[in-house]
């Protein structure tokens, strides 16, 4: 009686051996099979050599001759073939290795995104994965990582890196449940998250931070800056329902990440779900309008523009002056500094209220 085989090696044997095997047990020669089978004998012979691969038609064919089940043999042809294709997807895996140096695989390791290992082919097997790509070679070419090749070469930025990035923000996005985005509940929202840039610990406000924007459907993702990205925020949709606002949290300054946040939502408010916008400091002429209206809302929204032009016309910007003003529309005193040094109104060595804050 025949027994099953079992491959326990991920050695490409062809299933020709173990028919070749059955035939000498049972003492029938290629030719016979052949003439049993109504096959030609050289199609038999290209079988055994395993350069010809067992059909489902040829394995019933062997189940009638030979009494072995046709699952048998679908099931060690596809096993051969498996492994032979693993072994040329190794080989290629292999070309992408010198890719490696591109990618800063530690970083993403230590937000649990990929298997911490030295190993240069798991490491192209895992950024494969990772990404979702079946080579690295394809990276460029994926719709959504082309954001982050199209940034300028000429500020040392690793386009690579930043898409590395983008999806480590994307697959933990993904992982945060948020209601339905309403255009309105945002809006709405405004002034609660303005409110917050009273505190001063970010272990206070930022889970306050995170669940109001979950209200409005937006996913706010901190992910420490990887070297070379040069980037302090980016917003992108992973849905039509769900917004996505990156933040790297570069540099401590609050006034600075307090309008990175609001430039941010100021795309998510005006601008294309299509599009993903990547703040690193390069001035893209292809995004420079919606730059620029983001800005304006951020400016606006966090400093009426009104009662800031009529705060410049005392030309008093002392730090009672500064605090003052910012008590009266409700804000950190920090933010009026910040704003000060963007217009040139006050030396970027004056510091008055600014506030840095201690990430954890």
């Amino acid at each position: 009686m025949m027994t099953e085989p079992q491959i326990v090696s991920d050695l490409a044997i062809p299933p020709g051996e173990y028919l070749e095997q059955v035939l000498e047990d049972i003492g029938l020669n290629q030719a016979e099979l052949a003439r049993r089978m109504g096959r030609p004998a050289q199609a038999i012979n290209e079988i055994i050599k395993g350069e010809k691969a067992i059909t489902p038609e040829t394995s019933i064919q062997l189940e009638n001759v030979l009494g072995v089940p046709a699952y048998i043999w679908t099931g060690l042809e596809s096993e051969y073939r498996l492994i032979k294709a693993n072994q040329a997807e190794t080989d290629k895996a292999r070309k992408e290795e010198a890719l490696l140096v591109n990618f800063p695989y530690p970083d993403i390791s230590k937000l649990s995104l990929v298997e911490k290992t030295r190993d240069p082919l798991m490491r192209v097997q895992n950024l494969r994965r990772f990404f979702g790509v079946a080579s690295l070679f394809n990276l460029n070419g994926v719709k959504a990582y082309q954001p982050a090749f199209r940034q300028s070469t000429n500020n040392d930025i690793n386009h690579e890196a930043l898409a590395a990035w983008l999806r480590s923000g994307a697959l933990i996005a993904d992982e945060i449940d948020c209601d339905e985005y309403c255009k309105e509940t945002l809006l709405s929202k405004i002034s609660d998250i303005r409110k917050l840039t009273l505190e001063q610990e970010p272990s206070v406000f930022f889970p306050k931070l995170q669940m109001i924007l979950k209200q409005c459907g937006i996913a706010l993702v901190v992910i420490p800056h990887f070297k070379k990205t040069h980037t302090t925020g980016a917003t992108f949709w992973v849905k039509k329902e769900k917004a996505v606002i990156m933040m790297s949290l570069r540099g401590s300054w609050a006034d600075i990440f307090w309008f990175s946040l609001f430039h941010e939502l100021g795309h998510i408010l005006l601008h294309d779900k299509r599009t993903t916008f990547l703040e690193n400091g390069v001035s893209d002429s292809t995004w420079k309008k919606q730059e620029d209206e983001s800005d304006h809302f951020s400016q606006i929204t966090l400093i009426p523009e009104k009662k800031f032009q009529e705060f410049v016309q005392s030309m008093d910007f002392s730090a009672v002056s500064i605090k003052t003003f910012a008590e009266s529309i409700d804000i950190a005193p920090g933010i009026i500094t910040g704003r000060l040094h963007h217009e040139k109104l006050l030396s970027y060595t004056s510091h008055i209220w600014r506030v840095r804050y201690k990430w954890k």
